[in-house]
């Protein structure tokens, strides 16, 4: 089992205490509520069971067997940069290219590809990185105590991220940017 995959489960016992329910209860209460977008499915587990937002979104993704860790399964890591990084999100590929080239300079760590972005991990997830939309490239940062600015937008607790940063071009990959990822990379260990 990966560490990725033992975070989740000790997320998913968490949440499994938090509720007093088994996973099998509370995917019965998802199935039992007729929703099925995801967004709708979340809400409803955050408000009837009182989850956050990153505790109601793991919940859904495994229920629905939907999270980027299954949709990307089975394919060589450069498959999966191909498919987010084609369409209309293909110009955001040289953005990764440049955080990537920056961050491999940090030290070791691990390099998960999801569907739709790539998580960067040592003991803990330090970043993600990939397109938003079509037209918003993100940079996910997981770090404490930074200054405010207001490039820096501070997330909600229990979000993915601490921190997003959003990227248009590679120019805005700058030492700033860089600065906040190496701090996020040292603080996880």
């Amino acid at each position: 089992m990966s560490s990725l995959d033992k975070a989740v489960q000790t997320q998913i016992d968490n949440i499994q205490k938090k509720t007093g329910k088994s996973l099998e209860e509370l995917a019965a209460i998802v199935k039992k509520s007729g929703l099925t977008k995801h967004g709708e499915i979340r809400d409803m587990l955050k408000k009837k069971l009182g989850l956050g937002h990153g505790d109601a979104n793991t919940l859904v993704h495994v229920v629905l067997k939907s999270d980027g860790t299954r949709a990307a399964e089975g394919k060589s890591p450069d498959a999966v940069l191909d498919e987010i990084y084609s369409g209309a999100k293909a110009g955001f590929r040289p953005i990764h290219e440049k955080l990537m080239k920056e961050i491999n300079k940090f030290g070791e760590f691990e390099i998960a590809p999801k569907k739709g972005y790539v998580s960067l991990r040592r003991k803990k997830q330090f970043a993600m990185i990939g397109p938003k939309t079509n037209t918003r490239f993100e940079v996910g940062i997981n770090a404490k105590d930074f200054n405010k600015n207001s490039r820096l937008l501070e997330q909600p607790k229990g979000s993915m991220c601490n921190y997003i940063v959003n990227l248009t071009d590679a120019k805005e990959v700058d030492a700033e940017l860089i600065a906040w990822l190496k701090s996020a990379f040292e603080q996880a260990g």
